[in-house]
């Protein structure tokens, strides 16, 4: 086996509708875009996974960075997920799993990788998420799901994704890796979907105690003051894990319950996720005319969609607590 999903094509590869053009947040972050993408590819319906955005918190500095829990994974597709240990080249542990029908997911410098252009690709190290459906050593090519997409990268690319530049003085190239694998026969849609209403009840009961939108409404102002003071571009980073964490979490909660059938507590999600994108411009605003009074209340219609949200699905699943 060459690739794991041969029927794909990085140049007629369609994202799914989750990374559309359209959508608020068209992009989340690496490891939930990824697995939307992958998911997609092996025939499974993404949109399932996405009960556990309801324990999304504000944790100070940054909301969660939100990630799929590798046991959501294998209760609803029996996609099993497990570290890879690298003790060897990082190229001969992926073309081992390739060959197994597994696939490989690693984290990589996202200088080197032509799907970034424009943002860090040649200009800025980065690590992010990647997952290697295709791995030409000899003819130094990989075909990659990354973000929201599915690319290919070569030559000298491809020596830097791989660290060839390094000496033997050097220390290792030894990325975090995972490993997927995938079942004989595809779960089916009758399980999928019993599994994700419980996970959903699950997931609910792991919910914050506390508005965190609202806490994180509370210090917003002041953090945007001290903002002020960094370089502009540092913005970019901040708002990336403050205000798009938040919007995209809701936004894609919103589609889980949307495929759920459960519209009307979806638009209390969207709510959310509309007004954190409505807040970063603002921020920008704001930094650039060092007024920062708007922000004090630029939240609140995705506080009280939060409390909303919440009643609402407490009203259907009950109000049963776990430890988080």
């Amino acid at each position: 086996m060459t690739s794991v999903f041969p029927q794909i094509d990085p140049a007629t590869y369609p994202s799914h509708v989750l990374h559309a053009t359209d959508r608020i947040w068209p992009e989340t972050n690496c490891y939930v875009d990824l697995w939307i993408e992958v998911l997609s590819a092996a025939g499974l319906p993404p949109e399932a996974m996405l009960g556990f955005t309801l324990t999304q918190d504000f944790e100070g500095d940054q909301m969660t960075f939100f990630k799929v829990p590798l046991e959501d994974l294998e209760t609803l597709y029996n996609v099993r997920v497990t570290e890879l240990a690298i003790f060897d080249r990082p190229e001969n542990h992926v073309l081992e799993q390739i060959s197994r029908g597994r696939l490989c997911l690693l984290e990589m410098d996202s200088f080197y990788l032509p799907d970034t252009r424009g943002l860090t690709y040649g200009s800025e190290h980065g690590k992010t998420t990647v997952a290697i459906n295709r791995l030409d050593v000899a003819g130094r090519t990989m075909d990659y799901f990354h973000n929201g997409g599915f690319f290919s990268l070569s030559g000298d690319d491809f020596d830097g994704i791989f660290q060839h530049h390094l000496t033997k003085t050097d220390p290792p190239f030894l990325p975090y890796t995972e490993f997927a694998k995938f079942p004989a026969k595809k779960a089916g849609a009758h399980h999928i979907r019993n599994e994700a209403e419980r996970l959903l009840r699950r997931h609910f009961a792991r919910r914050p105690d506390s508005n965190p939108v609202q806490a994180f409404a509370n210090v917003f102002p002041a953090q945007a003051a001290d903002l002020a003071e960094r370089e502009f571009a540092f913005f970019h980073k901040y708002a990336f894990n403050t205000l798009r964490q938040l919007g995209a979490n809701f936004e894609l909660l919103a589609a889980h319950l949307i495929w759920l059938d459960r519209g009307e507590q979806a638009s209390h999600a969207l709510k959310i996720a509309e007004t954190a994108k409505s807040a970063q411009f603002v921020l920008a605003r704001a930094l650039t005319r060092k007024k920062f009074e708007p922000l004090a209340t630029v939240l609140e219609p995705s506080a009280e969609a939060w409390d909303l949200l919440m009643a609402g699905l407490s009203t259907e699943l009950g109000d049963a607590r776990v430890a988080a």
